[in-house]
């Protein structure tokens, strides 16, 4: 092999090395860029799902669920939110059309009271047919606007409640109701409460 070729050849040696090396490089690069490509997109993805859980929390944080006790005569229901972060402002409670009782306002003293309505109930469950003295516990629906504090912000709860109730009867003094407890029906939006309050009395009082 003469010098020229020996030369010829190094050269392209040279070369080889040359483009193995640029290779080498752009694979590097391209590796170091999907790195971190993949760490960026795994801590938007942390991000995104961080963000998801603070807005569930939120909303949760927000959702007003009552709870309901009795007191001793069983005469009236005190109501408190679940969440012990709540505050009840003020409370609105519509009965049934057929009780012919308006609703009723509370502020601060979240309460349901049987005398508010158990005159009226009695008629109606009588002008319905239903036996005076019940067996086991009955429901009345009621409609509760709820204004409470949630994380600091005002909010208002428009929900369907049945009141859990039982009546007693005694000779020459008529028929006592007894409250029981209170359950969640439905949440309502719209104007359309008392409407399905009327709607579920009647399927109750048939």
């Amino acid at each position: 092999m003469t010098d020229r070729q020996d030369k010829a050849e190094a050269a392209r040696v040279r070369r080889r090395w040359v483009t193995m090396g640029e290779v080498l490089a752009v694979a590097a690069v391209t590796i170091s860029g999907l790195t971190l490509w993949n760490s960026y997109t795994e801590r938007q993805d942390v991000r995104v799902e961080k963000a998801g859980e603070v807005a569930k929390a939120s909303v949760a944080n927000r959702t007003l669920l009552l709870k309901a006790t009795a007191d001793r005569s069983a005469a009236t229901l005190d109501m408190t939110p679940l969440n012990a972060e709540q505050s009840i402002q003020s409370q609105t409670i519509a009965f049934p059309s057929a009780l012919g009782v308006a609703a009723v306002d509370t502020t601060g003293d979240a309460r349901i009271e049987a005398g508010w309505f158990d005159d009226a109930l009695v008629r109606a469950r009588k002008s319905a047919g239903l036996q005076a003295e019940t067996r086991g516990d009955e429901r009345l629906p009621v409609l509760l606007t709820t204004r409470y504090l949630a994380e600091g912000v005002a909010m208002t709860d428009r929900a369907i409640y049945d009141i859990g109730y039982a009546t007693d009867t005694a000779f020459l003094q008529g028929t006592d109701v007894r409250l029981r407890g209170l359950s969640l029906v439905a949440r309502v939006k719209g104007d359309d409460g008392v409407k399905r309050v009327d709607a579920l009395w009647a399927r109750k009082a048939r």
